[in-house]
């Protein structure tokens, strides 16, 4: 077995003492010369450092994006995908990168579609087949190629070192090993890096990667290329198509089907971002094939015109509810690949439209889930006719970064391998896990009698979530920049972000961390543990909503733009453990 990370310390034996160097979480600084802001602090810190040595927030987005890799294996890396959105302050304009994975280019609709039955999730999602094509590292050197001033191995170099030195086992690392501890087990290399001597990581301890840091070391070298036409890559199909199972478990890795051919033919694609206009202000987000913009944006110009700042807690809160049903309504009948789907984006998030859509809220009565779709492409205002479909399951982990330099360009990128764990195999020697992003697409139609505009194709990308956002002020200047992690909960923890700063008033660190409600076209809304049970809930069941507990809704992080040029990063205060702000010259 050609895996060699491992905790140093495992089993009863008292664990190392962690590293000295390991920085502080904290979750909002201000200060000058640029920002970082995600959910780990070695990642933080290896974007700052980026900074201090004259990159810019290209380079250090990508910089701690390699970290997050290293740090927070379980819900990003190189063998992902993302979204990346970057603000250019010398010409105000927004720019994105779809990195999402591709179906391999012999996938038809029935990809998960087994016996003529659709595959149980658990049966899909750790295996070969749930694999997409990874779309990680063509997305940093479209970024670095675009828009950076340093090179791919400069801006990987920090967490090459991360990888090689180790980083110090927290909480959060050792409860989502535990959670994928039996299906990690499936597969000898994955058990070997992750439950090293058999055993979960010992919180204190250091965990070291020596197989990622040489992958890493390797692509510094020679490239992406050595991934999408190299003997990375080689071993990604290899893995895909053969996943290597302890026979002992018993478990059915169903292979997969992707070649070299799938790997060259990836590209990251450059395109324009969504728009909208909020209360003066402009909203950029990423278009298709992410829901995430069109969604944000139809749900804001449904609350366009109810006065956030002004209501009731109760009131803001059923408005923002009912908004959120009704524009994923809307996602689920028409948001998909815009290369294999018709997708009305930018009627979706036409103001006429909106206004179509908010006259169904009342507020003294709730809305039924499955709400139906509108037409955007033909708006009838108040219509309530047509088929409903269910929102399809959307696995809740990936992260968020966001960065911004002293020249005054900022990013927010978003980066995931789907759930937490991902697959759960990972490609022997090369230290990083597979996604399952293929699990995105339906198994199935949602609704036989409605089309879905999900379901899988050759190289095709899944329908997701992802949400990184830029809001620019009249002047076309940067305002706040944010996203979060959280399958289908991305779009509403955005949006309840968004309008917890912008309407009520609320600190960016304060709105990030405000107890979470998200309600995504399903019979009841989620609440996280500060809202189930608590007055709020009980005026809001009496107009008629109805809740269940969800313990933890996203983890965003933020950049806001102050006065003189200064910057505001902040984090999760509780979230995974709490996130990590941090910027090159604090003041205060």
């Amino acid at each position: 077995m050609a895996v060699s990370a491992a905790v140093v310390s495992v089993g009863a034996a008292a664990p190392p003492a962690a590293r000295s160097t390991a920085p502080e979480k904290v979750p909002v600084a201000v200060g000058r010369g640029g920002a970082v802001a995600s959910v780990d602090a070695d990642a933080s810190a290896a974007g700052i450092e980026v900074l201090k040595k004259g990159g810019n927030a290209v380079d250090a987005a990508v910089a701690t994006a390699a970290a997050l890799g290293v740090t927070e294996p379980y819900s990003s890396g190189i063998g992902g995908g993302g979204y990346f959105v970057y603000y250019d302050a010398r010409s105000r304009t927004v720019h994105t990168i779809d990195g999402r994975e591709t179906a391999p280019l012999t996938a038809g609709s029935g990809l998960f579609v087994e016996n003529g039955t659709p595959l149980a999730f658990a049966d899909a999602v750790s295996s070969g087949l749930s694999v997409g094509t990874p779309g990680t590292p063509a997305t940093w050197q479209k970024a670095l190629d675009e828009w950076g001033s340093k090179r791919l191995g400069s801006v990987l170099g920090p967490a090459e070192r991360i990888a090689r030195e180790g980083f110090t086992v927290d909480d959060t690392f050792r409860s989502q090993t535990a959670a994928n501890e039996t299906r990690f087990r499936y597969f000898p290399d994955t058990a070997e890096l992750f439950l090293p001597g058999g055993q979960l990581p010992v919180v204190g301890s250091t965990f070291k990667n020596p197989d990622l840091a040489r992958t890493y070391a390797e692509l510094g070298k020679k490239g992406v290329g050595a991934l999408y036409r190299g003997g990375i890559g080689d071993d990604i199909v290899d893995t895909v198509n053969n996943p290597p199972v302890d026979p002992a478990s018993g478990w059915n890795a169903r292979p997969g089907k992707l070649s070299e051919k799938d790997l060259a033919a990836y590209r990251a694609k450059l395109q324009a971002p969504t728009r909208t206009s909020y209360r003066d202000l402009e909203v950029h987000s990423i278009a298709p094939s992410s829901s995430g913009g069109t969604t944000v944006g139809e749900a804001l110009n449904i609350l366009e015109n109810t006065d956030l700042s002004k209501a009731s807690e109760v009131r803001y809160l059923h408005r923002f509810i009912e908004a959120s049903r009704i524009a994923f309504a809307d996602r689920g009948r028409w948001l998909g690949d815009p290369a294999f789907e018709d997708v009305p984006a930018r009627e979706l998030l036409s103001q006429k439209y909106a206004d179509s859509r908010a006259c169904l809220i009342k507020d003294d009565a709730v809305l039924t889930s499955p709400l139906a779709p509108g037409d955007p492409r033909d708006p009838a205002a108040c219509a309530v006719g047509g088929t409903a479909a269910p929102t399809t399951y959307e696995g809740e982990n990936t992260t968020h970064l966001t960065t911004a330099d002293k020249w005054g360009n900022v990013v927010a990128y978003t980066l995931t391998i789907e759930q937490t764990g991902g697959s759960g195999i990972t490609v022997p020697g090369r230290g990083f896990i597979l996604n399952n992003e293929l699990t995105d697409f339906s198994f199935a139609p949602a609704n036989p009698a409605v089309h879905d505009p999900n379901l899988p194709g050759p190289g095709k990308r899944p329908r997701s979530s992802i949400s990184p956002t830029i809001v620019l002020d009249r002047h076309g200047k940067p305002v706040v920049a944010l996203g979060s992690p959280g399958g289908s909960t991305i779009i509403t923890t955005v949006l309840q972000t968004l309008t917890g700063f912008l309407d009520r008033g609320l600190p960016l660190v304060d709105a990030i961390a405000a107890p979470r409600a998200s309600q995504r076209n399903t019979a009841q809304t989620d609440l996280e543990p500060a809202l189930y049970g608590s007055d709020l809930q009980k005026q809001l069941e009496a107009i008629g909503h109805s809740f269940r507990l969800n313990p933890e809704i996203g983890a965003a992080t933020g950049v806001q733009r102050l006065p003189n040029g200064t910057w505001l990063a902040a984090a999760e205060k509780v979230r995974r453990g709490g996130g990590s702000a941090m910027v090159v010259h604090p003041t205060g």
